[in-house]
């Protein structure tokens, strides 16, 4: 909107201090492995620029990549919602409703034309009556909130990869975003459901840099889904040991040994999970008990039973030795020092501030 405020003068009206702001670029530069002299000239850009007007699309969806994000904590949701972005669309968060709700995400795409984001948790169902917003399907919503989008971000692994709508045997015929919009910069934050961090780290990155994160082969966040969960996991010197939970009540669980025979998927999984963790750092699955299903990775439903192993592959026997099993000690070690270091920025940056 041409007489909108810049979001430095939106930030200095709410009390929002310099002080402040500059530590959350750094955090912003730390989460995206980004060199840490940038957040100067970061806090520089995006104080002089406007909130840039965001779209999020729910189609088939358990709300689950919502919930995730509103348990944020550093950039939290509020300083993106409230102070960031203007959210004009979503169907969980907005007041509005009804005509009203559906105006609003009209007058939106018309006023931002070719410079608004566009979110989108859920896959789309080519069976169009499958889901339906508004009497207008998914797809054709999908279409239409897409094209003078400036990119689209995909919130999980519904919209990335097609996610449980499209686990076989598939009754709505769901299908990814990326099978449908072909001519968009597209980013995808896979996950069942995502990390808080790595949606909004993505959205920060955006909003302070004006460009998109590195991508890997299949279009994520290289500084979040850039290391296998295997390769960072504390539990990573048992396997290397050769000491496996037989079952989740037996000696080896009660001691932590590795879940790789009840089924963890760590070994083909590439997330954020063994270092950031989840709830401000202080846990994720494998370390509540439980093996990673893998889902972040395509089709992750359909790669069997969750407590199947997965094959071995090129991660060895298990029973590695002496020099191996200091190897494999030294990357959990290294884990737990990355783990802690993150924990503290992000807890200093939550109490920040004058």
């Amino acid at each position: 909107m041409p007489n909108e405020p810049t979001l430095g003068g939106l930030l200095r009206s709410q009390g929002v201090s310099r002080r402040a702001f500059l530590k959350f670029c750094s955090t912003t530069a730390s989460l995206m492995a980004l060199p840490a002299g940038i957040a100067p000239a970061m806090a520089e850009a995006l104080s002089s620029a406007r909130r840039p007007s965001v779209i999020w699309l729910s189609f088939q969806e358990c709300t689950g990549c919502t919930e995730a994000l509103t348990r944020s904590s550093a950039p939290s949701i509020e300083a993106l919602m409230f102070n960031f972005i203007s959210l004009d669309y979503h169907h969980t968060l907005q007041a509005a409703s009804g005509d009203a709700a559906e105006h609003a995400r009209e007058q939106a795409q018309h006023e931002n034309a070719g410079k608004y984001l566009v979110l989108v948790d859920g896959s789309i169902p080519l069976d169009e009556h499958c889901s339906t917003v508004a009497g207008i399907s998914n797809l054709a919503m999908l279409k239409e909130a897409c094209a003078n989008a400036a990119a689209v971000i995909n919130i999980g692994t519904c919209s990335a990869y097609g996610g449980i709508p499209m686990a076989k045997p598939n009754p709505t015929r769901a299908v990814a975003v990326g099978d449908i919009i072909k001519d968009k910069p597209i980013v995808n934050v896979p996950g069942c459901p995502p990390m808080p961090l790595a949606i909004t780290g993505v959205i920060a990155q955006y909003l302070t840099l004006g460009r998109l994160p590195e991508l890997d082969h299949l279009g994520r966040p290289v500084a979040f889904f850039g290391e296998n969960i295997h390769d960072r996991c504390y539990r990573r010197p048992f396997y290397d040991r050769g000491e496996f939970a037989e079952t989740f009540d037996d000696e080896g669980a009660r001691k932590g040994w590795c879940l790789y025979k009840l089924g963890c998927k760590a070994p083909i999984a590439y997330n954020a999970c063994a270092h950031v963790k989840w709830n401000n750092g202080v846990s994720f699955p494998i370390q509540s008990g439980h093996g990673c299903i893998g889902c972040s990775e395509p089709r992750f439903w359909d790669m069997g039973g969750i407590y199947n192993s997965v094959a071995k592959g090129n991660f060895g026997d298990g029973a590695k030795l002496g020099a191996a099993a200091v190897a494999g000690a030294a990357v959990g070690a290294g884990a737990a020092v990355l783990a802690r270091r993150k924990k503290t920025e992000l807890a200093a940056h939550e109490h920040g501030g004058d």
